[in-house]
Formats: structure tokens, sequence, C-alpha cells
């Protein structure tokens, strides 16, 4: 089935492209959420009147993404994990997570924005990617530190400290 896109959908296209996908796909998810309309020549001549205005609505939105990739670039954010040994932490940081403690520094960014490549899974410094518009993005550096990182140190310290002092 042929559909005129009314919003820009990741791999498939971008807003007033005419595409063609499953019907189940169009009349099931695309249609009823107002993605896409149907390519009918009534549709066509009104997405061609549209275009000018998305032409406009496009530009502002990038100079909007431009303005908070500003904001956003080079940021530094320290996130606390349990750890265990050799680093590798319990679980992995999520792109939740980074999106809250951007916002504790009174940036919002969308967790959606945040595209991590791998799971971060070891304590560091990591570079991530946010994309704020599908031609903006910005990078940030996110510090993963060890919660019982201390705990386990102390620990291991401890018991040659008590052994010397006997």
């Amino acid at each position: 089935m042929k559909v005129i896109l009314t919003e820009e959908i990741r791999g498939l296209g971008t807003r007033g492209e005419v595409v063609t996908v499953k019907d189940g796909y169009a009349r099931n998810f695309l249609l009823p959420k107002n993605l896409a309309r149907e390519a009918t020549t009534g549709n066509m001549k009104q997405i061609e009147h549209e275009r000018r205005k998305w032409a406009l609505l496009a530009q502002q939105e990038k100079d909007a993404a431009q303005k908070a990739a500003d904001k956003v670039k080079g940021v530094k954010i320290r996130i606390e994990k349990r750890v265990g040994e050799n680093g590798h932490l319990f679980g992995s940081v999520t792109a939740n997570e980074i999106a809250d403690a951007l916002a504790a520094k009174g940036i919002e960014v969308d967790k959606r924005r945040i595209e991590l490549a791998q799971p971060i899974k070891t304590a560091g410094v990591h570079d991530v990617e946010v994309r704020l518009h599908r031609d903006v993005t910005a990078q940030i550096q996110v510090e993963v530190v060890g919660q019982g990182a201390e705990q386990v140190a102390e620990a291991a310290a401890a018991p040659e400290a008590t052994t010397e002092a006997e």
C-alpha cells in the first residue's frame, strides 16, 4: 500500500514522502496514529500545499535542536552504580538514568534521544551521543563511578592491615 508520511519515521522516510508499506502496517499502525495518509490524488494535492509549511517548521525544529545541542555539548555527568570486582557493574547504565542525570543539571533531554551504541557495563568515562534532530547531534561524557568501589578497596586493605598489626 502506498502512503504519504505526515511525520518522520526512522528507517522509513521523512515527512511528505510517498512510501510503499505492507497493508497491515499502514492500516494498524500508520493510519490510526496519523503518521501517514493513503496516497490518493486528493491527498497528494493537499500534501503539496502542506510541504511549504513543513519546510518552515522543519527549519524551526532544526534551529531549536541546534540551540539545545549547544547547551548539551561537552556536558559531563556522573552516575554512581554498584560495582563488583574488576570494575564491572551490576546491571548497566541506561538512557533513562543518563536523562535523569541531565535533568538534575537542568538540561531536559528525552531518553529516546540518547543513543547508546552498546550498554555501559564498566566503570570509567564513556562518550554518549545525543541525537536531538535528524541532522543535529551532541556528545556528552558519562562518568560511571563505582558505588561499592570504596568499600571493596577498604575491605581488601583491611585484612592486610590487621595481619600487619598482629
